[in-house]
């Protein structure tokens, strides 16, 4: 088996605006981290997949207002991110691995009555889920990301190439950036998983994962999944863009609002960057308010 790390549990303590205890579920002989708060019958379970190079933290702004309304909130860590195990080789990770580990949590956890809630690669992965279990979800709430069918940005090769530059990424700096906003103990909370390079074998891997062209991994089912948000899906559909993102802003978000069936106007959010949910108070609050859910 690939070795992998563990980030030491001190590393997350007292982290600001995130009191949550930590779950784990066993997938294929390695720790998977979420959070899993509100009632546990609860009407609509939200699922909160968050993007590279960020963890289940960047949801914290939305997760109090999602379990004010009632909802379930279950919010993991991808491989290699978050307080999840990180295999140390860049070549374990793979589309079709994180997308199985997904489905694999959906199914152990019985999630049903779904909220999917989606950004960066939480919404390349996460919007091919309803292909495999179009019965459990309900409703989605998307956000600056889209689906990896083959054809790719000049934003996105710009920020790759970015990335493969800097192995050992300065995450919580790179946060800071993008989100002006955030509080140095709130930046710190983003290079919290990983304690040196070692630890970043997935952060370095993911931008190398997106399908850049017709036969990549991934692509195939990105387009299958494409044709199912187009003529399959049933359920309500709400988006918000984050107007300042380089990368997948309104350019990418429109074709991709475009393609959803039934879904509202989109949310602009004028002052917000690529990880948006650092905005998502009013996000929550709109999207629960269209949903039905306040």
């Amino acid at each position: 088996m690939n070795a992998s790390l563990r980030t030491p549990d001190e590393r997350f303590a007292g982290l600001p605006g995130w009191p949550y205890a930590p779950c784990y579920l066993d997938i294929d002989g390695l720790r998977l981290h979420y959070v899993d708060e509100g009632p546990a019958q609860a009407e609509v379970t939200a699922l909160c997949l968050h993007g590279q190079p960020t963890w289940s933290y960047l949801y914290r702004r939305m997760l109090p207002l999602f379990t004010a309304a009632g909802l379930r909130v279950v919010a993991p860590d991808f491989f290699g991110f978050g307080r999840s195990d990180k295999p140390e080789d860049e070549g374990w990770y793979s589309f079709a691995r994180h997308r199985d580990t997904l489905l694999q949590f959906v199914e152990k956890l019985d999630l049903k009555s779904v909220l999917l809630v989606v950004q960066d690669w939480g919404g390349l992965v996460g919007l091919t889920l309803p292909l495999a279990a179009p019965e459990r979800f309900t409703r989605l709430l998307v956000m600056n990301t889209g689906l990896g069918t083959g054809t790719v940005t000049p934003g996105f090769l710009k920020w790759r190439a970015y990335a493969n530059a800097h192995p050992d990424l300065a995450i919580g700096s790179l946060m800071q950036r993008g989100c002006p906003h955030l509080t140095a103990a709130e930046a710190a909370a983003y290079d919290a998983p990983f304690p040196d390079a070692r630890y970043k074998a997935g952060v370095r891997a993911f931008p190398k994962l997106v399908p850049d062209h017709e036969d990549a991994p991934g692509a195939a089912i990105s387009r299958d999944a494409l044709a199912f948000w187009r003529e399959r899906w049933s359920g309500a559909a709400f988006m918000a863009i984050g107007l300042q993102d380089p990368v997948l802003g309104e350019a990418t978000m429109r074709p991709l609002h475009a393609s959803i069936h039934g879904i509202a106007p989109a949310l602009e959010v004028a002052q917000a960057g690529h990880f948006v949910q650092e905005w998502g108070e009013p996000i929550a609050t709109a999207a629960l308010h269209h949903f039905g859910l306040t």
